[in-house]
């Protein structure tokens, strides 16, 4: 059990973390000041394959529906995807993610929404950044370099995920610890560098906490190093870039109360100081950082 001991220990060994400040980011116009308070990215699937039922959109009409209401919500950006990370869903190509991908954005940034693309493909980064996305998810490695090129000629923002494989749907298993930071710190060391070296400014990091690793299917090891990253994530802002994470969902231990799992795991993550909340549930993950903050406005 999560006791107040394990907090106060935490925080006592990495207190030169816990004051650690990042840079606020500016997209079109608008600036996420992730020092004061976290944002919250919802969620758009255009892949019926996705897990996650209520964020799927089968098509364009549900789709800008869906963003309406996330934003109406509190998203204050929106992740698309047109491919699911789970390790049974079937390969989109380029051509078709783009059919699926171009015409929501289009929509979505004609109605001022801040968009984000998950992709690991630089054709669909062009595309899309061409197209009005704000945010690039980069879930891979592969030719990460002309992604970062074409970000920084965009003044768009990139998220780099930690992925251990060659991309979201090319991975095995995660070297699991106790300190599961150590690792994730020299990895987003090393490429925090190369995207400056590319141009890129405006970098977000995120642990890929939703990503299906062969050796995290137990349940139990699982939560525990989702909640392990959750509360260790203060000590990554000492690199000076906001961090994101992907709120998991637990089904083994919420059951039917599965949509109540992201919201908890959104007090872990306010709590390590998580910068940008990526989640399917923005208004009970909202309500849940709108009640941190009247307790103490230094706890988010």
């Amino acid at each position: 059990m999560l006791q107040l001991e394990h907090l106060a220990e935490l925080v006592e060994k990495n207190r030169a973390a816990a004051q650690a400040t990042v840079e606020p980011i500016t997209l079109r116009g608008r600036t996420f000041a992730f020092n004061k308070r976290p944002a919250i990215m919802g969620v758009i699937n255009l892949s019926s394959d996705s897990w996650y039922r209520e964020s799927v959109c089968v098509n364009l009409a549900q789709a800008v529906q869906r963003s309406h209401i996330l934003t109406a919500q509190g998203a204050e950006l929106i992740d698309v995807g047109a491919e699911s990370t789970l390790a049974h869903a079937a390969r989109v190509d380029d051509l078709t993610q783009k059919s699926l991908l171009l015409p929501l954005l289009k929509e979505m940034a004609n109605a001022g929404q801040l968009v984000s693309i998950e992709t690991y493909s630089p054709a669909i980064a062009q595309a899309t950044l061409e197209a009005g996305a704000t945010v690039i998810n980069l879930t891979g490695h592969t030719d990460n370099e002309d992604i970062y090129r074409l970000v920084s000629e965009h003044d768009a923002a990139v998220i780099i995920c930690f992925v251990a494989g060659q991309n979201v749907r090319e991975v095995g298993d995660l070297d699991i610890t106790n300190d599961p930071v150590g690792a994730m710190y020299d990895y987003f060391a090393r490429r925090i560098e190369l995207a400056q070296r590319c141009g890129a400014k405006k970098i977000i990091i995120d642990p890929g906490l939703g990503f299906y690793y062969r050796n995290l299917q137990d349940s139990a090891t699982r939560v525990r190093h989702q909640m392990l990253t959750f509360l260790n994530t203060f000590r990554l802002r000492t690199l000076g870039c906001p961090t994101c994470h992907a709120l998991p969902h637990a089904f083994e231990y919420f059951g039917e109360e599965v949509r109540s799992a992201e919201p908890f795991f959104a007090v872990l993550a306010a709590l390590g100081k998580t910068d940008l909340l990526r989640t399917h549930e923005v208004a009970r993950t909202k309500a849940v950082l709108d009640t941190l903050q009247v307790f103490s406005p230094q706890i988010v």
